[in-house]
């Protein structure tokens, strides 16, 4: 046979065989309802949500499957709200958390009223029953719109997803604007699961400025504080929230007034500030507390008179005449009666009033007073300064934190409620309001650890630390599976003196060492906890060990525990007694003056049978 031609014939015949068609191409995903919203999260700007999928949120948790986002699942939901939250303190953006319907949403709601009452901004997305189910008892059907009315900016419950472009945009912009807070989405799951190829893409809305204060009331406050001799600047949360730390630095830098802070504004002035007299109030440093006492001006900046840092509002600075500045038209005189109410933009209103404060203090008809003011200020800040040499071998809980703060000073700390919680914040020092995370107003015990876990996740070459007490702790000890599973290098120090202590401290004090249902010595241990979920844990019960112990935690690669005992009679001092002023403080050595007409009572040990705890 001829070869050529063979090859001839087998190409005629390939030439006549035809091609293979082409597979056909993928049908495009319908865009539905939630992958328009997981669509419009994106262009939001939002990177990372936290959450727990249930029944109603299905459709969204299938739109998420290969999205950009980055969910986190924690292990509850309250853990969810709380990372959102420590995301959003720590980070200035919108934290956002999902969950579904009924007990999904019910546990959102102490994480969501903690962001309402700190001012924090969050969009909280729970899922609904479908429509037609509405009202109808259906399962897990809750109302969850009705039930965080009062804990919420603003509600959205769409019925069709054509309400959701215009939706989505209202909630972050509200979340933004004025004073923040949060914003919640109930989202039913027919919207979810609706077609919505024909909706717009979504454009991200502008948030309005706050407006400058008005000229006349800067004017009327300028004039006031020309008078002052013994002026005094009370500042608060309202600082960072304007984004106007730097330009409250410099005011004070300009105007060497003497300068006391609330909970949440440490770190709007460095603590080594020669004006810095500390955090006022019920556990305020003693030059804080006389400062403002003894003040003829309090010039109020971001702050709200809370009842912590006032003591009895009725004799709180009681020579002082009042300049308030606030964003809030709400807070000025809600609780004081302001002399120059200043409303609008923190920032705007402090530059403007630089300039005229500061050339008064230089020459002003009050310099010579105003110098013995800030001398007499920093004398008593000096005098009454914090003592660490604790007698003993055990370990003192605030020279310990002071110490951590030493070895991490650019850490952002997340603490829950507690002792442990205003050792905090007399003994550590913050670089910025923000590297503070605490549960202010709404005082949620089980808000460290899952904020800690957000405020990682917002930076995470971040060093975070969680300073947690055994009785918070255990409130969301499950969010250590979260740390382990995202290997996430938060430090944690638990102090634990196996007792519920600010309780206990309150019951020695106030309720004749009545003792009711503060013993925590069937704590487990710890350490042994941590290890179990993979994350290595140290364990500290000598003073002679801190700083090797802290240099261990702060030098591990990943997550680690640092379990501290601590002496369960140890108190936070100085205190400022309920229905007092906040001259009135009290010591360890003025204890006495209080009544105690019954003996103090044992702490039940585990040794104890009349204690025992039944199997």
């Amino acid at each position: 046979m001829n070869t050529r031609a063979a090859a001839a014939d087998n190409g005629d015949a390939a030439a006549a065989t035809p091609a293979p068609a082409p597979a056909p191409a993928p049908a495009p995903t319908p865009v539905n309802g939630a992958r328009w919203l997981v669509q419009a999260l994106a262009a939001e700007g939002v990177d990372t949500l936290f959450g727990y999928p249930g029944g109603a949120i299905m459709p969204f948790y299938d739109a998420l499957h290969g999205a950009a986002l980055k969910h986190v699942l924690v292990r509850h939901e309250q853990g969810a709200a709380f990372a959102a939250n420590g995301y959003a303190r720590a980070s200035g953006r919108v934290g956002v958390c999902v969950a579904t319907s009924g007990p999904g949403a019910s546990n959102l709601v102490t994480g969501i009223a903690d962001a309402m009452l700190d001012s924090v901004p969050m969009v909280i997305i729970t899922g609904q029953v479908a429509t037609p189910l509405m009202g109808t008892d259906a399962f897990q059907e809750l109302d969850v719109f009705g039930m965080t009315l009062p804990i919420v900016k603003h509600s959205f419950l769409p019925r069709s997803v054509d309400q959701l472009p215009e939706m989505l945009a209202e909630a972050f912009r509200i979340a933004r604007c004025g004073r923040p807070g949060p914003v919640l989405i109930d989202l039913p799951k027919d919207v979810q699961a609706g077609d919505a190829s024909h909706l717009p893409a979504h454009a991200p809305r502008p948030v309005e400025p706050v407006a400058g204060p008005a000229d006349a009331s800067l004017h009327a406050a300028a004039a006031l504080l020309a008078q002052a001799q013994r002026p005094v600047i009370y500042g608060g949360g309202g600082i960072a929230l304007a984004g106007a730390v730097e330009t409250f630095r410099d005011f004070v830098d300009r105007t060497r007034i003497p300068t006391v802070l609330t909970l949440k504004a440490l770190g709007a002035l460095p603590a080594t500030h020669p004006c810095n007299l500390g955090m006022l109030g019920m556990h305020g440093s003693r030059a804080a507390n006389h400062a403002v006492q003894e003040c003829d001006l309090l010039l109020v900046v971001g702050a709200r008179f809370d009842d912590r840092a006032t003591g009895k509002l009725a004799e709180f600075a009681p020579d002082a005449r009042v300049v308030h500045l606030d964003a809030d038209g709400c807070e000025i005189g809600k609780l004081r009666a302001a002399d120059v109410a200043v409303q609008g933009d923190l920032d705007t209103a402090l530059a403007r009033l630089a300039p005229p404060c500061a050339a008064q203090a230089r020459n002003g008809r009050h310099v010579a007073a105003r110098k013995a003011w800030l001398e007499l200020c920093n004398d008593r800040r000096h005098r009454f300064a914090a003592r660490y040499d604790a007698p003993g071998d055990g370990v003192y809980a605030p020279a310990l934190l002071k110490r951590l703060s030493e070895l991490a000073p650019d850490a952002i700390v997340s603490c829950d409620v507690g002792q442990h919680q205003m050792w905090v914040a007399q003994h550590c020092r913050f670089a910025h309001p923000r590297r503070h995370l605490t549960s202010g107003a709404l005082g949620a015990m089980g808000f460290g650890l899952p904020a800690a876990i957000g405020a990682q996740l917002q930076d995470p070459q971040a060093q975070v630390i969680c300073v947690s007490g055994d009785g918070s702790f255990l409130m969301n000890v499950q969010e250590l599976a979260t740390v382990a599973r995202y290997r996430l290098p938060v430090k944690i120090v638990l102090l634990d003196n196996q007792a519920l202590g600010m309780v206990r401290q309150w019951q020695e004090l106030f309720f004749e060492r009545r003792y009711s249902e503060i013993d925590l010595s069937d704590n487990p241990d710890f350490a042994l906890v941590a290890r179990a979920f993979g994350i290595e844990a140290i364990s500290l019960d000598r003073a002679d060990g801190v700083d090797e112990a802290l240099a261990a935690l702060l030098a591990a690669p990943g997550p680690a525990l640092l379990h501290v005992a601590i002496d369960q009679a140890a108190n936070v001092w100085p205190l400022v007694p309920p229905n007092h002023n906040n001259a009135q403080m009290l010591d360890a050595d003025e204890v006495s003056s209080l009544p105690t007409t019954t003996p103090a009572a044992p702490h039940p040990t585990p040794e104890d049978p009349s204690h025992a705890i039944p199997a």
